[in-house]
């Protein structure tokens, strides 16, 4: 008989690709967009709402796949992709190692989809109690800065921790050997390994720090093609006005269209915000000061201006 244990390791595996499929060099014409398994940007793949909003702007679309936001932004910064979506802190790490992107939009999640998760049979019971433990998640990602909230918010540094940095499918694996005492994890991952046995959530982002993503662009790409970036953000705020008013519908597209079980997809679903918006000053400094937390601890070698990458749109004519 397989163990509980080993066979979550196979699903969330299977659920993730340890690397991204290679990309070629920009193509004219072209829009190339990074996703991961989650979110809008796999909704608009399903519906082709993109294929068809660029088509009357000379352009279509190719789909590169990611397993977490670090490497996707690697792709964007050497015009590999021209597009794509990541959490709050590899745009962060990006800029500072003089990344060539630029934030397009935002979207301010409310969900809760995202959590520091503890193994069956855990003593931890309080954020303080990690003092001393081995805590998994994927450096540059989210989850590192969300990591870093909860140990500020339990009055605990960065050095009373003992940071494994794992990418997801790694991290998944340690987590359900138990080589680490907690894992920092996001959606859909997350979902599916909070339904294993005896695992249980420390806390949710939203009891931390509100959780913004961002949708983001090549800055050579946005400059010349404008227009396209612009309308690829406004077909994808269409996608999530539907998104809202249609989860059931939601979880259905997700789960086929990246393999993850339809369980796991609902309780990811129900808990996501989709909405999508500017970079409002609001948004702009939650990240601005993001970045320079991770500068006094020493986690960026440079302090970085975020309002120095972010995208203005291109003036509407009439």
């Amino acid at each position: 008989m397989i163990a509980r244990r080993t066979l979550l390791a196979g699903v969330l595996a299977a659920a993730l690709p340890a690397v991204a499929r290679p990309a070629r060099a920009g193509e004219p014409g072209v829009l190339r967009i990074g996703y991961q398994k989650n979110g809008i940007l796999v909704i608009a793949r399903q519906q082709g709402v993109l294929e068809e909003r660029l088509k009357p702007l000379g352009h279509t679309v190719k789909w590169v796949e990611f397993s977490f936001g670090p490497p996707l932004l690697e792709a964007l910064s050497l015009d590999g992709i021209d597009f794509g979506q990541t959490g709050d802190a590899p745009p962060i790490f990006a800029q500072a190692a003089g990344g060539n992107l630029v934030y397009a939009a935002a979207q301010e999640a409310a969900g809760s989809g995202a959590g520091i998760l503890l193994p069956k049979g855990s003593a931890i019971r309080t954020l303080g109690d990690l003092k001393g433990k081995r805590v998994a998640f994927a450096k540059a990602s989210s989850a590192h800065n969300f990591t870093v909230a909860a140990l500020e918010k339990a009055g605990l540094a960065y050095t009373d921790i003992e940071p494994v940095t794992l990418a997801p499918a790694d991290a998944a694996a340690a987590f359900a050997r138990g080589s680490v005492d907690a894992w920092t994890i996001w959606d859909p991952y997350f979902a599916i390994a909070e339904a294993g046995d005896g695992v249980r959530v420390l806390t949710y982002a939203t009891d931390v720090a509100r959780p913004n993503t961002f949708f983001l662009a090549n800055r050579g790409f946005a400059e010349r093609a404008g227009p396209v970036v612009a309308e690829t953000i406004a077909a994808l705020d269409g996608v999530a006005r539907w998104a809202e008013a249609n989860r059931g519908e939601v979880a259905a597209i997700l789960s086929k269209g990246t393999g993850v079980p339809l369980a796991a997809t609902r309780r990811a679903v129900e808990r996501a915000d989709y909405r999508i918006g500017p970079m409002n000053p609001g948004v702009v400094a939650e990240q601005q000061r993001i970045a320079d937390r991770f500068h006094a601890i020493r986690l960026i070698p440079k302090p970085i201006r975020v309002a120095d990458a972010v995208w203005t749109p291109p003036t509407r004519n009439g």
